[in-house]
């Protein structure tokens, strides 16, 4: 199957500019991150070393997590600011999805299941791992993609609909 300009257009109807913009800075950022730091930009690690301020779990009080908590959180709230600074560039506020809030929250705590069992997450295995020549990321994203995509096949057999 070959890419001809109506394959393209119908699976991007909104173009891919956007898209090719976005890769280039996700992989400049945690090109970036890696560099400055020598710690891969995993999104679950960054999480869990901000969780090292509110929480006296000694899984968040490791010291790798404490070491580099500071910058981590910036790392953190920048991702929310990113958000919020599109929302305030675009005009664009709110939902921007129909799946119920309750469908998103248990969608929500499975995937920080499945990060904490996969040992990372999509950035961090995805972008940074398989970046990195990682046998072990090109293994978990190969994983994650076939989970992912059995998942909504079942989920559509069964008639659920977003």
């Amino acid at each position: 199957m070959t890419l001809t300009p109506l394959l393209i257009e119908t699976l991007f109807p909104n173009g891919i500019s956007h898209y090719l913009l976005g890769g280039i800075l996700i992989g400049l950022g945690t090109a970036l991150i890696y560099l400055g730091t020598g710690i891969h930009a995993g999104a679950s690690t960054f999480l869990e070393s901000t969780l090292s301020y509110a929480s006296k779990l000694s899984r968040f009080q490791q010291p790798k997590f404490i070491a580099s908590r500071d910058w981590r959180v910036v790392f953190t709230l920048g991702i929310v600011a990113g958000a919020a600074a599109y929302s305030l560039a675009t005009g664009e506020f709110g939902w921007t999805t129909e799946v119920q809030p309750s469908r998103l929250f248990v969608g929500g705590i499975l995937i920080g299941i499945g990060t904490r069992l996969g040992k990372g997450c999509t950035s961090g295995h995805g972008v940074c791992g398989i970046g990195s020549g990682s046998k072990t990321s090109i293994l978990n994203v190969a994983l994650f993609m076939l989970v992912a995509i059995g998942v909504a096949q079942l989920v559509f057999a069964m008639g659920v609909r977003p």
